[in-house]
Parts: C-alpha cells; structure tokens; sequence
C-alpha cells in the first residue's frame, strides 16, 4: 500500500518519532533500534527529549546517534513530558507532516509508524491513537498490569482494551498532524499528566478528528511497587482534575467514582465512633479484592490474584490527586477574589 498525505497527494510521507525521556537506561536503547528499524522513508528523524537523566541513558543515546544519524538528543528543561514534545516539534516539526509520540518504557509492534501512517491515510485522521495493553515481569507489576486491563482499574476506557478501530474522543497519543497540533497550540506545558486528554478536548472542540487504530496496540509495563502506583496515579488525579477545571468538563462516571474513596477511606477513621462509618470503606476493599481473586482465576496467576490490592493503590491515589487539585484551585480562586478588590481600591 502507498503511503500518501491526504493533504500532499502523491508524495511519499514520513515521521518525526519523539521519545520523551527521563532515567529510562533500561529500555532507551531498545525503543531506539525498534524504530531506527522502519525505513528512513517512513521514519525521517528519531528524537530523544531528556528530561535531566542521572543514569546512562544520555550516553546510550548517544551512542545510539552515532550508529544512526537520524537519532537526535535534545534538553528538556523543564522536565515535563509537555514541555518536551512542544520543543520538539517545535524544532523538528517540519521535517514531516507527522509526528508520532513514543514512550520509552513501552513495547510496539512492527512497523508501527508505517501501520499508523495507512490508517491515517484510510480515515484522513488528525490525529491516530492506541490502545495500550499492560504487561507484568514482576509480581506485583503482573497484579498491576492484571488491574489496568480490567474495569477494575480502567473503568472501561476504550484505550485500554484491544483496539477495533475506529473514532474516539481520546486515546494513547501516537501520530498527530503537526498541523492540527500547531493549530490548537500544542501541549498546555502547564499539565504535567493528562496533558494528552486535556489536547484532545481542544483538538475535537476545534473540529479535528481522533482515530482509535486496530492492531498497533502497544504493551506498556507498569509500576513496580505499590507506593510508586499510588505516586502515579495521585498525578493522573491532580491532571485529570485540571483538565476539567480547565474546561468546565462534567466528569464521566468512572473517573467520579474513584474520586468517592479518599473521603470513604478518610471516613472510615471514625470508624471507632460508629462501625456504620466504615461501611462504605470496607465494601469498596472487599469488591476490589474479590474481584482481584476473580481476574487472578480467570488469568490462572496468583501474582495477577493481587489486583485488587494494586487497584485500591490506584483508586485512593487517584482521589488524592484530584480533590488536592480542586481543593489547591478553590485556594488559588478565592485568593484571587480576595487580592481584586484590594487593588480595584487603589
């Protein structure tokens, strides 16, 4: 199949691969030569956005440029994810019609750019998306993976099951019109996490297209360790309440229920005043380590019987991140309200 732009008929059309990175000595080197594998004609420029590595990722990198000169190493400053792509695009963006945003710490298939560059093609998308599928090495990592993979821990999200193609609201950033992303203005470098669901509101509100891809799902391996979880995923809370006080966003359900067990967990301390208290709390314990027995019988792996208790890691996380975010605007707000009239009177 030829691989044409819809907006330069004809001509052969390539990719600016970007890999944000920070400490990623362990999987830099192999993300690298996965894509420096695909065709320079699809592939034109493979660029490493470090975020200050104190590991050996920079020199591997390195190293890496030297084998192959379509490997770049630029600085990010500032550390953040948003940041980094904005620098690169801002930098290498007109070496291709495309970009394609890559995580270091992910599996992809073969010729996943080429793969994402046809359904471009075949859907004349602004921006195509993946689905991302959890893999475990380590105990709880498996327990982990086991609990993103379920509604358990995703709640149904379409992005975290098996791709069928076809278009959405939001998924995993891969290719993105350079474009499209130009026109709405990139990342909102104010968003360390859910700085890809907070660009994918603008990209539908400006009237761009979002194509969830069949058959590029990537597998992504998670945090090793409960309190790193719970670490993550109290960020996603604090970007996914941001993003709504951004747009005025109605949460959906699933993002509101986990928002529900800081308060239960919080609740439950009173436990002693009356049982009935702790109820609510125990309930939501209960299910999620019924349920994480369940999926570790479906899955027949007793680490995977451990999701239950990488869930509530989650879900807890989570709340955190988003009632502090919403609690540091209400601050910031009424702060504000406070210094206006001060300075109206002046």
């Amino acid at each position: 199949m030829s691989i044409v732009s819809n907006d330069t008929a004809g001509l052969p059309v390539s990719v600016v691969v970007v890999i944000p990175c920070l400490n990623e000595e362990e999987h830099i080197a192999r993300t690298i030569a996965h894509f420096a594998a695909e065709a320079p004609s699809i592939v034109s420029k493979i660029v490493v956005v470090d975020g200050g590595s104190s590991d050996r990722t920079l020199p591997i990198v390195q190293q890496c440029a030297l084998v192959d000169s379509r490997v770049a190493l630029i600085t990010n400053a500032r550390r953040i994810q948003s940041c980094g792509i904005n620098r690169a695009v801002e930098l290498y963006g007109d070496l291709a019609p495309f970009i394609v945003r890559v995580d270091a710490h992910a599996d992809y298939p073969g010729d996943f750019c080429k793969r994402l560059l046809e359904t471009q093609q075949a859907t004349g998308a602004d921006s195509v998306v993946v689905s991302m599928i959890s893999k475990g090495e380590g105990c709880f990592q498996a327990a982990a993976a086991a609990a993103q993979n379920s509604r358990l821990g995703n709640g149904g999200s379409a992005h975290r099951r098996l791709a069928e193609g076809r278009f959405v609201d939001h998924g995993h950033h891969a290719l993105m019109n350079v474009n499209s992303f130009r026109a709405v203005g990139g990342y909102d470098e104010s968003f360390s996490h859910n700085e890809d669901a907070e660009l994918d509101l603008r990209l539908v509100a400006a009237g761009f297209r979002i194509y969830l891809c069949a058959g590029a799902d990537i597998t992504y391996f998670p945090r090793k360790g409960m309190f790193s979880l719970f670490q993550q995923y109290r960020n996603f809370g604090k970007g996914r309440a941001k993003t709504t006080l951004k747009h005025h966003a109605r949460p959906k359900l699933r993002q509101v229920i986990p928002v529900m067990i800081g308060p239960m967990v919080a609740v439950s301390l009173l436990g002693w005043v009356s049982p009935l208290l702790a109820l609510p709390a125990a309930a939501w314990a209960i299910a999620c380590l019924t349920c994480g027995l369940l999926l570790g019988a479906r899955e027949k792996s007793g680490c995977a019987c451990g999701a239950g208790i990488a869930a509530m890691s989650m879900h807890l996380g989570f709340s955190v991140g988003y009632i502090s975010q919403v609690l540091r605007h209400t601050a910031l707000r009424g702060s504000r309200a406070r210094v206006a009239p001060q300075l109206g009177a002046r």
